[in-house]
Protein backbone atom coordinates (compact mmCIF):
# COMPACT_ATOMS: atom_id res chain seq x y z
CA UNK A 1 0.00 0.00 0.00
CA UNK A 2 2.86 2.37 0.86
CA UNK A 3 4.46 1.64 -2.50
CA UNK A 4 1.24 2.45 -4.29
CA UNK A 5 0.86 5.72 -2.40
CA UNK A 6 4.50 6.60 -2.97
CA UNK A 7 3.93 6.39 -6.71
CA UNK A 8 0.72 8.38 -6.30
CA UNK A 9 2.48 11.11 -4.32
CA UNK A 10 5.19 11.49 -6.97
CA UNK A 11 2.65 12.02 -9.72
CA UNK A 12 0.12 14.06 -7.73
CA UNK A 13 1.12 17.58 -8.70
CA UNK A 14 2.36 16.92 -12.22
CA UNK A 15 -0.65 14.98 -13.42
CA UNK A 16 -3.29 16.78 -11.32
CA UNK A 17 -5.17 13.48 -11.45
CA UNK A 18 -6.70 13.92 -8.05
CA UNK A 19 -8.58 17.19 -8.55
CA UNK A 20 -12.36 17.39 -8.22
CA UNK A 21 -12.50 17.38 -12.01
CA UNK A 22 -10.19 14.37 -12.30
CA UNK A 23 -10.91 11.98 -15.15
CA UNK A 24 -11.67 8.36 -14.48
CA UNK A 25 -9.16 5.89 -13.20
CA UNK A 26 -8.34 4.61 -16.66
CA UNK A 27 -6.67 7.98 -17.41
CA UNK A 28 -4.93 8.00 -14.07
CA UNK A 29 -3.08 4.77 -14.94
CA UNK A 30 -1.21 6.69 -17.61
CA UNK A 31 0.36 8.82 -14.88
CA UNK A 32 2.11 5.77 -13.41
CA UNK A 33 4.55 4.47 -16.05
CA UNK A 34 6.25 2.16 -13.53
CA UNK A 35 3.06 0.13 -13.17
CA UNK A 36 2.95 -0.70 -16.88
CA UNK A 37 -0.38 -1.79 -18.25
CA UNK A 38 -1.26 -4.16 -15.44
CA UNK A 39 -4.51 -2.48 -14.47
CA UNK A 40 -5.42 -5.24 -12.02
CA UNK A 41 -2.74 -4.26 -9.51
CA UNK A 42 -4.05 -0.72 -9.42
CA UNK A 43 -7.59 -2.00 -8.90
CA UNK A 44 -6.43 -4.05 -5.93
CA UNK A 45 -4.58 -1.10 -4.42
CA UNK A 46 -7.49 1.28 -4.85
CA UNK A 47 -10.64 -0.84 -4.70
CA UNK A 48 -13.06 2.06 -4.25
CA UNK A 49 -10.92 4.85 -5.64
CA UNK A 50 -13.16 6.08 -8.44
CA UNK A 51 -16.27 5.88 -6.28
CA UNK A 52 -14.86 7.89 -3.40
CA UNK A 53 -12.96 10.44 -5.48
CA UNK A 54 -15.93 12.52 -6.53
CA UNK A 55 -17.93 12.16 -3.33
CA UNK A 56 -15.20 13.21 -0.96
CA UNK A 57 -13.43 15.67 -3.30
CA UNK A 58 -10.47 15.02 -1.06
CA UNK A 59 -7.90 16.68 -3.24
CA UNK A 60 -9.96 19.35 -4.95
CA UNK A 61 -8.45 22.55 -6.34
CA UNK A 62 -9.48 24.24 -3.09
CA UNK A 63 -7.04 22.01 -1.22
CA UNK A 64 -8.77 19.92 1.46
CA UNK A 65 -6.40 19.06 4.25
CA UNK A 66 -5.03 15.56 4.10
CA UNK A 67 -6.27 14.42 7.47
CA UNK A 68 -9.83 14.94 6.28
CA UNK A 69 -9.02 12.94 3.17
CA UNK A 70 -8.04 9.91 5.24
CA UNK A 71 -11.65 9.58 6.42
CA UNK A 72 -12.60 8.82 2.83
CA UNK A 73 -10.81 5.49 3.03
CA UNK A 74 -12.38 3.54 5.91
CA UNK A 75 -10.67 0.29 4.93
CA UNK A 76 -7.30 1.81 5.69
CA UNK A 77 -7.96 2.32 9.36
CA UNK A 78 -6.56 5.22 11.32
CA UNK A 79 -2.93 4.64 10.52
CA UNK A 80 -2.21 8.20 9.44
CA UNK A 81 1.55 7.67 9.48
CA UNK A 82 1.57 5.75 6.22
CA UNK A 83 -0.50 8.43 4.48
CA UNK A 84 1.61 11.20 5.96
CA UNK A 85 4.77 9.60 4.61
CA UNK A 86 3.17 9.39 1.17
CA UNK A 87 2.04 13.04 1.15
CA UNK A 88 4.55 14.75 3.48
CA UNK A 89 4.13 18.32 2.29
CA UNK A 90 0.54 18.55 1.08
CA UNK A 91 -0.70 20.97 3.73
CA UNK A 92 2.50 23.00 3.54
CA UNK A 93 2.07 23.38 -0.22
CA UNK A 94 -1.51 24.59 0.23
CA UNK A 95 -0.47 27.18 2.80
CA UNK A 96 2.34 28.39 0.55
CA UNK A 97 -0.05 28.72 -2.38
CA UNK A 98 -2.49 30.75 -0.30
CA UNK A 99 0.31 33.04 0.86
CA UNK A 100 1.61 33.48 -2.69
CA UNK A 101 -1.89 34.41 -3.86
CA UNK A 102 -2.26 36.94 -1.06
CA UNK A 103 1.13 38.49 -1.85
CA UNK A 104 0.29 38.65 -5.55
CA UNK A 105 -2.92 40.59 -4.84
CA UNK A 106 -1.03 43.00 -2.57
CA UNK A 107 1.66 43.49 -5.22
CA UNK A 108 -0.94 44.20 -7.89
CA UNK A 109 -2.62 46.74 -5.61
CA UNK A 110 0.75 48.36 -4.96
CA UNK A 111 1.36 48.92 -8.67
CA UNK A 112 -2.18 50.19 -9.21
CA UNK A 113 -1.56 52.89 -6.61
CA UNK A 114 1.72 53.89 -8.26
CA UNK A 115 0.18 54.15 -11.71
CA UNK A 116 -2.89 56.10 -10.65
CA UNK A 117 -0.74 58.49 -8.58
CA UNK A 118 1.26 59.53 -11.63
CA UNK A 119 -1.83 59.92 -13.84
CA UNK A 120 -4.22 62.01 -11.72
CA UNK A 121 -2.12 65.21 -11.46
CA UNK A 122 -1.10 65.05 -15.11
CA UNK A 123 -4.69 64.59 -16.25
CA UNK A 124 -5.83 67.43 -13.98
CA UNK A 125 -3.24 69.90 -15.29
CA UNK A 126 -3.87 68.90 -18.90
CA UNK A 127 -7.60 69.54 -18.43
CA UNK A 128 -7.80 72.59 -16.16
CA UNK A 129 -4.96 74.75 -17.52
CA UNK A 130 -6.43 75.08 -21.05
CA UNK A 131 -9.73 76.11 -19.48
CA UNK A 132 -8.04 78.73 -17.29
CA UNK A 133 -5.95 79.98 -20.21
CA UNK A 134 -9.06 80.51 -22.31
CA UNK A 135 -10.74 82.34 -19.43
CA UNK A 136 -7.72 84.66 -19.35
CA UNK A 137 -8.09 85.29 -23.11
CA UNK A 138 -5.03 83.37 -24.26
CA UNK A 139 -5.01 82.64 -27.99
CA UNK A 140 -5.99 79.23 -29.29
CA UNK A 141 -2.48 78.89 -30.71
CA UNK A 142 -0.98 79.38 -27.26
CA UNK A 143 -3.40 76.86 -25.79
CA UNK A 144 -2.42 74.39 -28.51
CA UNK A 145 1.25 74.75 -27.57
CA UNK A 146 0.34 73.67 -24.05
CA UNK A 147 0.55 70.05 -25.28
CA UNK A 148 4.32 70.51 -25.07
CA UNK A 149 4.14 70.15 -21.28
CA UNK A 150 3.76 66.39 -21.94
CA UNK A 151 7.06 66.33 -23.81
CA UNK A 152 8.94 64.69 -20.88
CA UNK A 153 6.79 61.59 -21.35
CA UNK A 154 7.84 61.41 -25.00
CA UNK A 155 11.53 62.04 -24.28
CA UNK A 156 11.84 59.88 -21.16
CA UNK A 157 13.62 57.15 -23.14
CA UNK A 158 16.66 59.45 -23.16
CA UNK A 159 17.32 59.01 -19.43
CA UNK A 160 15.78 55.56 -18.97
CA UNK A 161 19.23 53.86 -19.30
CA UNK A 162 20.38 55.90 -16.31
CA UNK A 163 17.59 54.42 -14.19
CA UNK A 164 18.40 50.89 -15.37
CA UNK A 165 22.12 51.38 -14.76
CA UNK A 166 21.71 52.51 -11.15
CA UNK A 167 18.89 50.17 -10.13
CA UNK A 168 19.93 46.57 -9.42
CA UNK A 169 17.80 45.53 -6.44
CA UNK A 170 14.28 46.07 -5.16
CA UNK A 171 15.60 48.71 -2.76
CA UNK A 172 17.21 50.62 -5.63
CA UNK A 173 13.95 50.74 -7.56
CA UNK A 174 12.04 51.82 -4.48
CA UNK A 175 14.49 54.69 -3.94
CA UNK A 176 13.99 55.86 -7.52
CA UNK A 177 10.21 55.69 -7.15
CA UNK A 178 10.08 57.38 -3.74
CA UNK A 179 12.45 60.20 -4.67
CA UNK A 180 10.70 60.88 -7.99
CA UNK A 181 7.23 60.90 -6.48
CA UNK A 182 8.26 63.11 -3.57
CA UNK A 183 9.70 65.65 -6.03
CA UNK A 184 6.47 65.36 -8.02
CA UNK A 185 4.39 66.05 -4.91
CA UNK A 186 6.57 68.95 -3.70
CA UNK A 187 6.36 70.70 -7.07
CA UNK A 188 2.57 70.28 -7.21
CA UNK A 189 2.38 71.70 -3.69
CA UNK A 190 4.57 74.67 -4.72
CA UNK A 191 2.34 75.46 -7.72
CA UNK A 192 -0.63 75.80 -5.35
CA UNK A 193 0.85 79.01 -3.89
CA UNK A 194 1.37 80.77 -7.22
CA UNK A 195 -1.06 83.09 -8.94
CA UNK A 196 -2.14 81.90 -12.36
CA UNK A 197 -2.24 85.38 -13.88
CA UNK A 198 1.03 86.81 -12.58
CA UNK A 199 3.10 83.59 -12.31
CA UNK A 200 1.88 81.79 -15.43
CA UNK A 201 5.30 80.98 -16.92
CA UNK A 202 6.68 79.88 -13.55
CA UNK A 203 3.71 77.55 -13.16
CA UNK A 204 4.27 76.04 -16.60
CA UNK A 205 8.00 75.56 -15.86
CA UNK A 206 7.28 73.82 -12.55
CA UNK A 207 4.67 71.57 -14.16
CA UNK A 208 7.14 70.51 -16.86
CA UNK A 209 9.77 69.68 -14.22
CA UNK A 210 7.14 67.77 -12.23
CA UNK A 211 6.31 65.76 -15.35
CA UNK A 212 10.01 64.89 -15.69
CA UNK A 213 9.86 63.48 -12.14
CA UNK A 214 6.64 61.62 -12.93
CA UNK A 215 8.13 60.15 -16.12
CA UNK A 216 11.18 58.99 -14.15
CA UNK A 217 8.93 57.30 -11.64
CA UNK A 218 7.15 55.59 -14.53
CA UNK A 219 10.44 54.21 -15.89
CA UNK A 220 11.36 52.71 -12.52
CA UNK A 221 7.85 51.42 -11.88
CA UNK A 222 7.63 49.72 -15.28
CA UNK A 223 11.03 48.08 -14.84
CA UNK A 224 10.09 46.84 -11.37
CA UNK A 225 6.81 45.46 -12.74
CA UNK A 226 8.67 43.56 -15.47
CA UNK A 227 10.97 41.95 -12.90
CA UNK A 228 8.39 41.29 -10.18
CA UNK A 229 5.90 39.15 -12.09
CA UNK A 230 6.18 35.89 -13.99
CA UNK A 231 5.43 35.74 -17.69
CA UNK A 232 2.01 34.28 -16.89
CA UNK A 233 1.08 37.17 -14.57
CA UNK A 234 2.48 40.08 -16.57
CA UNK A 235 -0.92 40.71 -18.15
CA UNK A 236 -2.38 41.24 -14.66
CA UNK A 237 0.10 43.94 -13.68
CA UNK A 238 -0.56 45.60 -17.04
CA UNK A 239 -4.23 45.60 -16.13
CA UNK A 240 -3.23 47.63 -13.08
CA UNK A 241 -1.26 50.00 -15.32
CA UNK A 242 -4.16 50.58 -17.71
CA UNK A 243 -6.71 50.80 -14.90
CA UNK A 244 -4.51 53.38 -13.19
CA UNK A 245 -4.35 55.36 -16.42
CA UNK A 246 -8.09 55.25 -17.11
CA UNK A 247 -9.02 55.78 -13.46
CA UNK A 248 -6.56 58.66 -13.13
CA UNK A 249 -7.94 60.32 -16.26
CA UNK A 250 -11.49 60.01 -14.97
CA UNK A 251 -10.60 61.45 -11.56
CA UNK A 252 -8.13 64.08 -12.73
CA UNK A 253 -10.13 65.26 -15.73
CA UNK A 254 -13.57 64.82 -14.21
CA UNK A 255 -13.91 64.68 -10.44
CA UNK A 256 -11.10 67.16 -9.72
CA UNK A 257 -12.43 69.55 -12.35
CA UNK A 258 -15.74 69.66 -10.47
CA UNK A 259 -13.94 70.13 -7.15
CA UNK A 260 -11.82 72.86 -8.72
CA UNK A 261 -14.92 74.96 -9.26
CA UNK A 262 -15.78 74.61 -5.57
CA UNK A 263 -12.36 74.76 -3.88
CA UNK A 264 -10.20 76.73 -6.27
CA UNK A 265 -6.58 76.35 -7.36
CA UNK A 266 -4.92 77.08 -4.03
CA UNK A 267 -7.02 74.69 -1.94
CA UNK A 268 -7.22 71.73 -4.33
CA UNK A 269 -3.57 71.29 -5.35
CA UNK A 270 -2.26 70.57 -1.81
CA UNK A 271 -4.79 67.73 -1.65
CA UNK A 272 -3.53 66.39 -4.97
CA UNK A 273 0.06 66.54 -3.69
CA UNK A 274 -0.98 64.73 -0.51
CA UNK A 275 -2.64 61.99 -2.55
CA UNK A 276 0.58 61.40 -4.51
CA UNK A 277 2.43 60.82 -1.22
CA UNK A 278 -0.31 58.60 0.24
CA UNK A 279 -0.23 56.43 -2.89
CA UNK A 280 3.36 55.50 -2.00
CA UNK A 281 2.35 53.86 1.28
CA UNK A 282 1.53 50.40 -0.17
CA UNK A 283 5.02 50.25 -1.71
CA UNK A 284 6.56 51.43 1.56
CA UNK A 285 4.90 48.65 3.57
CA UNK A 286 5.20 45.93 0.93
CA UNK A 287 7.97 43.68 2.26
CA UNK A 288 7.17 40.75 -0.03
CA UNK A 289 7.99 42.54 -3.28
CA UNK A 290 11.42 41.15 -4.13
CA UNK A 291 13.39 40.68 -7.33
CA UNK A 292 16.59 38.81 -8.02
CA UNK A 293 19.57 41.21 -8.12
CA UNK A 294 20.69 42.04 -11.64
CA UNK A 295 23.89 40.72 -13.15
CA UNK A 296 26.53 43.44 -12.80
CA UNK A 297 27.70 42.69 -16.33
CA UNK A 298 24.28 43.66 -17.71
CA UNK A 299 24.59 47.38 -17.02
CA UNK A 300 22.59 49.68 -19.27
CA UNK A 301 24.25 52.47 -21.22
CA UNK A 302 23.03 55.31 -23.43
CA UNK A 303 23.77 53.43 -26.65
CA UNK A 304 21.26 50.75 -25.59
CA UNK A 305 18.48 53.00 -26.87
CA UNK A 306 19.83 52.46 -30.39
CA UNK A 307 20.84 48.83 -29.86
CA UNK A 308 17.22 48.05 -29.05
CA UNK A 309 16.37 48.41 -32.74
CA UNK A 310 19.10 45.96 -33.78
CA UNK A 311 17.55 42.97 -32.02
CA UNK A 312 16.43 40.00 -34.05
CA UNK A 313 12.70 40.07 -34.90
CA UNK A 314 12.15 43.35 -33.02
CA UNK A 315 10.79 45.16 -36.08
CA UNK A 316 7.71 42.98 -36.26
CA UNK A 317 6.92 44.08 -32.70
CA UNK A 318 7.52 47.72 -33.66
CA UNK A 319 5.13 47.34 -36.59
CA UNK A 320 2.57 45.83 -34.22
CA UNK A 321 2.96 48.72 -31.76
CA UNK A 322 2.54 51.30 -34.50
CA UNK A 323 -0.53 49.69 -36.10
CA UNK A 324 -2.50 48.20 -33.22
CA UNK A 325 -3.98 51.45 -31.89
CA UNK A 326 -4.26 53.10 -35.30
CA UNK A 327 -7.84 52.05 -35.91
CA UNK A 328 -8.91 53.54 -32.58
CA UNK A 329 -6.89 56.70 -32.08
CA UNK A 330 -8.40 58.64 -34.98
CA UNK A 331 -11.92 57.83 -33.82
CA UNK A 332 -11.08 58.69 -30.21
CA UNK A 333 -9.46 61.99 -31.28
CA UNK A 334 -12.49 63.05 -33.33
CA UNK A 335 -15.15 61.65 -30.98
CA UNK A 336 -15.81 64.94 -29.15
CA UNK A 337 -16.02 67.07 -32.33
CA UNK A 338 -18.32 64.39 -33.80
CA UNK A 339 -20.62 64.65 -30.78
CA UNK A 340 -20.55 68.46 -30.98
CA UNK A 341 -21.64 68.28 -34.61
CA UNK A 342 -24.48 65.99 -33.58
CA UNK A 343 -25.73 68.78 -31.31
CA UNK A 344 -24.72 67.57 -27.86
CA UNK A 345 -23.68 70.04 -25.14
CA UNK A 346 -20.30 70.05 -23.41
CA UNK A 347 -21.87 68.60 -20.27
CA UNK A 348 -23.45 65.71 -22.21
CA UNK A 349 -20.18 65.08 -24.06
CA UNK A 350 -18.31 65.07 -20.75
CA UNK A 351 -20.64 62.40 -19.40
CA UNK A 352 -20.50 60.25 -22.55
CA UNK A 353 -16.77 60.43 -23.18
CA UNK A 354 -15.27 61.32 -19.80
CA UNK A 355 -17.47 59.13 -17.59
CA UNK A 356 -19.08 56.36 -19.63
CA UNK A 357 -16.19 55.89 -22.04
CA UNK A 358 -13.42 56.00 -19.45
CA UNK A 359 -15.37 53.70 -17.13
CA UNK A 360 -15.63 51.05 -19.83
CA UNK A 361 -11.93 51.46 -20.55
CA UNK A 362 -11.23 50.91 -16.85
CA UNK A 363 -13.46 47.82 -16.61
CA UNK A 364 -12.23 46.15 -19.79
CA UNK A 365 -8.61 46.80 -18.85
CA UNK A 366 -9.26 44.61 -15.84
CA UNK A 367 -11.05 41.96 -17.91
CA UNK A 368 -8.38 42.08 -20.62
CA UNK A 369 -5.63 41.07 -18.21
CA UNK A 370 -7.40 37.83 -17.34
CA UNK A 371 -8.22 37.13 -20.98
CA UNK A 372 -4.56 37.43 -21.98
CA UNK A 373 -3.56 35.25 -19.04
CA UNK A 374 -6.12 32.64 -20.05
CA UNK A 375 -5.76 32.41 -23.85
CA UNK A 376 -2.21 33.69 -24.35
CA UNK A 377 -0.64 36.60 -26.20
CA UNK A 378 -1.19 35.35 -29.73
CA UNK A 379 -4.92 34.73 -29.50
CA UNK A 380 -5.41 37.88 -27.42
CA UNK A 381 -3.78 39.95 -30.17
CA UNK A 382 -6.26 38.52 -32.67
CA UNK A 383 -9.33 38.72 -30.41
CA UNK A 384 -8.73 42.33 -29.37
CA UNK A 385 -7.91 43.32 -32.96
CA UNK A 386 -11.31 41.93 -33.96
CA UNK A 387 -12.96 44.09 -31.27
CA UNK A 388 -11.09 47.14 -32.59
CA UNK A 389 -12.32 46.36 -36.11
CA UNK A 390 -15.90 45.96 -34.86
CA UNK A 391 -15.69 49.32 -33.06
CA UNK A 392 -14.54 51.12 -36.21
CA UNK A 393 -17.21 49.40 -38.31
CA UNK A 394 -19.83 50.46 -35.76
CA UNK A 395 -18.88 54.14 -36.05
CA UNK A 396 -18.75 53.87 -39.83
CA UNK A 397 -22.34 52.66 -39.69
CA UNK A 398 -23.33 55.47 -37.32
CA UNK A 399 -21.96 58.06 -39.74
CA UNK A 400 -24.67 57.12 -42.26
CA UNK A 401 -27.60 57.62 -39.88
CA UNK A 402 -28.70 60.03 -37.18
CA UNK A 403 -27.75 57.99 -34.11
CA UNK A 404 -29.90 57.88 -31.01
CA UNK A 405 -28.40 58.43 -27.57
CA UNK A 406 -28.53 54.69 -26.90
CA UNK A 407 -26.64 53.87 -30.08
CA UNK A 408 -23.98 56.43 -29.19
CA UNK A 409 -23.60 55.04 -25.68
CA UNK A 410 -23.19 51.52 -27.11
CA UNK A 411 -20.61 52.74 -29.62
CA UNK A 412 -18.64 54.66 -26.99
CA UNK A 413 -18.66 51.63 -24.68
CA UNK A 414 -17.40 49.40 -27.52
CA UNK A 415 -14.75 51.95 -28.55
CA UNK A 416 -13.31 52.51 -25.08
CA UNK A 417 -13.70 48.86 -24.07
CA UNK A 418 -11.70 47.80 -27.13
CA UNK A 419 -9.09 50.42 -26.32
CA UNK A 420 -8.82 49.17 -22.73
CA UNK A 421 -8.27 45.57 -23.82
CA UNK A 422 -5.84 46.58 -26.58
CA UNK A 423 -3.60 48.37 -24.08
CA UNK A 424 -3.15 45.12 -22.12
CA UNK A 425 -1.84 43.07 -25.01
CA UNK A 426 0.37 45.97 -26.16
CA UNK A 427 1.98 46.41 -22.72
CA UNK A 428 2.25 42.67 -22.08
CA UNK A 429 3.99 41.91 -25.37
CA UNK A 430 6.23 44.95 -24.79
CA UNK A 431 7.35 43.41 -21.49
CA UNK A 432 8.20 40.20 -23.35
CA UNK A 433 10.62 42.13 -25.60
CA UNK A 434 12.88 43.66 -22.94
CA UNK A 435 16.56 42.74 -22.56
CA UNK A 436 18.07 41.72 -19.20
CA UNK A 437 19.37 44.75 -17.34
CA UNK A 438 17.54 47.14 -19.67
CA UNK A 439 13.96 46.54 -18.61
CA UNK A 440 13.06 50.19 -18.06
CA UNK A 441 14.78 51.35 -21.26
CA UNK A 442 13.23 48.78 -23.58
CA UNK A 443 9.73 49.05 -22.18
CA UNK A 444 9.90 52.85 -22.28
CA UNK A 445 11.02 52.84 -25.93
CA UNK A 446 8.04 50.71 -26.87
CA UNK A 447 5.52 52.85 -25.01
CA UNK A 448 7.00 55.97 -26.62
CA UNK A 449 6.46 54.33 -30.04
CA UNK A 450 2.77 53.90 -29.22
CA UNK A 451 2.56 57.54 -28.04
CA UNK A 452 4.19 58.82 -31.23
CA UNK A 453 1.92 56.61 -33.32
CA UNK A 454 -1.08 58.03 -31.47
CA UNK A 455 0.05 61.62 -32.02
CA UNK A 456 0.54 61.01 -35.76
CA UNK A 457 -2.85 59.37 -36.10
CA UNK A 458 -4.61 62.11 -34.10
CA UNK A 459 -3.16 64.82 -36.35
CA UNK A 460 -3.85 62.82 -39.50
CA UNK A 461 -7.43 62.08 -38.49
CA UNK A 462 -8.22 65.77 -38.18
CA UNK A 463 -6.95 66.46 -41.68
CA UNK A 464 -8.85 63.49 -43.13
CA UNK A 465 -12.06 64.56 -41.40
CA UNK A 466 -11.66 68.09 -42.79
CA UNK A 467 -11.37 66.83 -46.36
CA UNK A 468 -13.67 63.79 -46.43
CA UNK A 469 -15.99 64.24 -43.45
CA UNK A 470 -16.73 61.64 -40.81
CA UNK A 471 -17.62 59.00 -43.43
CA UNK A 472 -14.14 59.20 -44.88
CA UNK A 473 -12.46 59.28 -41.47
CA UNK A 474 -14.29 56.24 -40.14
CA UNK A 475 -13.70 54.34 -43.38
CA UNK A 476 -9.99 55.12 -43.07
CA UNK A 477 -10.04 53.85 -39.48
CA UNK A 478 -11.77 50.62 -40.58
CA UNK A 479 -9.04 50.13 -43.18
CA UNK A 480 -6.30 50.58 -40.57
CA UNK A 481 -8.02 48.19 -38.15
CA UNK A 482 -8.35 45.58 -40.89
CA UNK A 483 -4.70 46.08 -41.86
CA UNK A 484 -3.65 45.61 -38.23
CA UNK A 485 -5.60 42.34 -37.99
CA UNK A 486 -4.12 41.00 -41.25
CA UNK A 487 -0.63 42.04 -40.08
CA UNK A 488 -1.04 40.02 -36.87
CA UNK A 489 -2.39 36.96 -38.69
CA UNK A 490 0.55 36.94 -41.10
CA UNK A 491 3.51 38.15 -39.04
CA UNK A 492 2.69 36.36 -35.77
CA UNK A 493 1.18 33.18 -37.24
CA UNK A 494 3.88 30.98 -35.68
CA UNK A 495 3.44 32.32 -32.14
CA UNK A 496 0.44 30.25 -31.11
CA UNK A 497 1.38 29.81 -27.46
CA UNK A 498 -1.24 29.45 -24.77
CA UNK A 499 0.37 31.42 -21.94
Amino acid sequence: MQNAFASCAGALQGCKMLSHRAPGLYRGVKCFPNLGNDFTRVQNAFPVWETTLQGCKMLSRFGKRLYKGVKCFPNMGNDFTRMKSAFPTWETILQRKRMEQKNKIFNLGTFFCLYIAQTIPMSFFSTVIPVMMRQENFSLSAIGLLQLIKLPWILKFLWSPMVDRHARTTGDYKRWIFSSELIYAVLIFAVAFLDFKTDFYTIIALIIVSFVASATQDIATDALAVLSFSRKDKSLVNSMQSMGSFGGSMIGGGVLLLLFKQLGWNSLLPCVALFVIVALLPLLFNRELEIAPKDTHERAKKADVFYFFTQKNIWKQIGFLFLYYSGLIGTLAMLKPYLVDLGYSMKEIGVMSGVIGTSFGFIFSFVGGFIVRRIGRHWARILFAVFVLLATLYFLGLSYVTPTLGLLHAGIALLWGSYGMATIVVYTTAMDCVRPGREGTDFTIQTVITHLSGMVMAILSGKIADHTGYHGLFFFEVSLAALSLVYILIVFRKEKETV
